[in-house]
């Protein structure tokens, strides 16, 4: 028997409410539960980098609001084509998140082609387009009419701006149980100014402005624990340091994420925050 699959998109999401009622429960405007809910895995756009090619970028929103979903990389949780897969996460937190992950193509890359995202929960596949469609160009790392841009995080000479940050150089090691120290640079030189921070209260434009980190697990088989779990440091620049602790062995991603203040105002501007992404291989 077929899978069934959800294409996510405007048109296709009211098209299916019309048909089908019995999926009223999964549906974006259905009313939200603490659990039991799907994940609906979201096209951010793409923006163009400093070298021409171009990053193209995914978040979610996971409509549950108590339960973390985990879905591993592999048949439930993969990238077609299968050159862009492994970047995507395995932790679903609630609500939305923004832009969380991406991957760089040519600049040249065919404009027509599509990078699907898929996700299985409970038999049925939740499915989103990637594409280059000009209408989904972002003004990511300019700030555009927001008036802001994104934060800058640095892990040693390794800096970078935007909803796809840098990467840590370096794959860390760990021991299950015993805590490793993860330490990160922020600053936002960005003008702060505009909408995101007349709406979100955020920029540097405000005296004393500040930039909030926020850790996550990306990726890994086991539960990871940050402390602190959240910090804010000065935009003029500052480092924080958080202690993670891993409950399993195995291979993991950790995720931090600045904001400016600007991040739930943001809306298409996609201006306000940058991921960064540290390896870690986690022995007994």
């Amino acid at each position: 028997m077929q899978r069934p699959t959800i294409l996510l998109g405007v048109a296709v999401i009211w098209a299916a409410a019309a048909a089908a009622p019995a999926w009223a429960q999964t549906l974006p405007l259905a009313p939200v539960r603490g659990s039991d809910q799907a994940v609906w895995p979201a096209f951010e756009g793409w923006y163009e980098n400093e070298d021409g090619s171009l990053t193209v970028y995914f978040g979610y929103h996971n409509r549950n609001t108590e339960e973390v979903v985990d879905i591993p990389l592999g048949e439930n949780n993969f990238i077609e084509p299968e050159e862009f897969d492994g970047a995507q996460p395995t932790r679903f937190e609630t609500g939305r998140q923004w832009g969380v992950f991406g991957f760089q193509v040519p600049g040249d890359y065919p404009r027509e082609s599509r990078i699907y995202w898929n996700l299985i929960i409970d038999g049925e596949t939740y499915r989103v387009p990637g594409h280059l469609n000009t209408d989904w160009k972002t003004d990511a790392l300019g700030g555009g009419a927001s008036g802001n841009t994104p934060p800058s995080l640095t892990f040693g000479s390794t800096s970078d701006m935007g909803p796809v940050g840098p990467t840590f150089p370096e794959t860390l090691t760990a021991q299950v149980g015993e805590p490793l120290d993860l330490m990160v640079h922020a600053s936002d030189q960005g003008s702060g100014g505009g909408l995101a921070a007349a709406f979100g209260g955020g920029g540097r434009g405000r005296a004393g402005a500040r930039v909030t980190l926020d850790w996550f697990k990306h990726q890994g088989p086991g539960a990871v624990s940050f402390s602190p779990e959240r910090g804010r440091v000065q935009s003029t620049g500052e480092e924080m340091t958080t202690v993670a602790t891993f409950s399993a062995p195995g291979d993991y991603v950790v995720r931090v994420r600045a904001t400016d203040g600007g991040m739930a105002s943001a809306g298409h501007a996609q201006c306000c925050w940058t991921h960064g992404y540290i390896n870690v291989t986690v022995t007994r």
